[in-house]
């Protein structure tokens, strides 16, 4: 029997014995690998969420669109610096009254929703005079006139900010047209001086679509605009990239400073400056109305029940014009006001167009490559 089954005591060599890897490089270098590891995990793990988080879904299905209307739908970068997001119809319903001359409409149609928002057309010039108007004082900054921001999948939750507008003209040629609606437009700074705010905002894309193909892409910049083919525009996979601008949520196809004194160019340097980053990725379609135009009789038809009378609407989606004796209005500037009158709606952005350009008296300029 050996001395061990005896009970025995071994005599072990120190070298035999293996020591903990802690022990041997010494515990405060073994951690802090494990800490550099960590990190880098940590980092790495960053990114790819970040990544799955910003990559665009593939387009859904809906009932009565063509699909290539939602595959090549722009997504919209909007601008880090921005605090007016896009904001929900509906709400700038709820949050306004009609009024014709500054005054309230007596005993207007009650309850006002997009569905008979077209019955104020009864008013005021067949509509076109009526304003709706801030239920709140606009200049202590109400919440509604925030908007939303776009959650991680570019969605404005439990908000309608929104209406894709078909155009078919038949013979395989169709416009598309993505409305963008934001409660309030922040205008540009001049010498100090902050100029040509309105309640309410519309903005848009379209896309001239042949036998499914995008040809071109409208990009809408306040009283203008610029076009460009498909192919030179910047993409995520299909989808066109569109660029609104911080405040004002004009529409570029590029990063960076836009001067848009001079219609139809925008350079990176003057004194009407828009500014344009990636900030919130925002995907419009993922909450969004859906509408065919007639062309013939001018008239909108509703595709899975969106609101008809919110497209029929003829008056103006923010406050007029505030006049000089108001409080709210400063004094004007070279005859340039801080507030100015609320837009129309997308019935009167020329959705029965010749060229991809709305008729202005400018020519129409498709590029092929980008730059201002």
């Amino acid at each position: 029997m050996s001395g061990a089954e005896k009970g025995e005591l071994l005599h072990v060599r120190v070298e035999d014995v293996k020591i903990p890897r802690w022990k041997a490089t010494g515990s405060r270098t073994y951690y802090c690998k494990i800490m550099v590891a960590l990190l880098l995990l940590i980092l790495v793990l960053q990114h790819a969420l970040s990544v799955f988080a910003r990559t665009p879904r593939i387009a859904r299905q809906v009932a009565g669109v063509p699909q290539y209307v939602l595959d090549y739908a722009p997504l919209v970068w909007l601008d880090i610096g921005e605090e007016y997001f896009p904001s929900d119809m509906y709400a700038q319903v709820t949050n306004t009254h009609p009024e014709i001359n500054l005054t309230s409409i007596a005993d207007p149609p009650a309850p006002l929703t997009l569905h008979n928002l077209h019955v104020l057309n009864d008013y005021g010039n067949d509509g076109m005079n009526v304003y709706l108007t801030s239920n709140m004082d606009v200049t202590e900054g109400p919440k509604w006139l925030d908007g939303v921001v776009p959650d991680s999948r570019g969605k404005t939750k439990r908000a309608i900010s929104c209406a894709i507008i078909v155009n078919d003209h038949g013979s395989g040629n169709l416009d598309t047209f993505y409305m963008y609606f934001y409660a309030y437009n922040l205008g540009n700074t001049v010498l100090g001086r902050e100029l040509g705010d309105h309640i309410g905002d519309w903005e848009h894309n379209m896309i001239r679509f042949e036998d499914g193909v995008p040809q071109a892409i409208w990009y809408s910049q306040h009283a203008n605009g610029q076009a460009f083919t498909y192919k030179a525009v910047e993409k995520e996979g299909l989808r066109p990239i569109t660029y609104s601008a911080v405040g004002s949520h004009a529409n570029y196809a590029i990063v960076g400073a836009h001067d848009h004194a001079i219609p139809d160019l925008n350079l990176p340097v003057g004194f009407l400056l828009d500014f344009t980053s990636q900030g919130t990725l925002w995907d419009p379609t993922l909450s969004t109305y859906f509408y065919n135009y007639q062309a013939e009789t001018g008239s909108f038809e509703s595709v899975n029940g969106s609101p008809l009378g919110a497209m029929h609407f003829k008056g103006k989606w923010g406050d007029q014009q505030y006049p000089d004796s108001d409080p709210k209005q400063p004094p004007p500037f070279f005859g340039f006001r801080k507030f100015v009158g609320g837009p129309s709606g997308p019935w009167d952005k020329q959705l029965n167009r010749t060229n991809v350009c709305p008729e202005t008296g400018i020519p129409c300029i498709v590029r092929d490559i980008l730059g201002p």
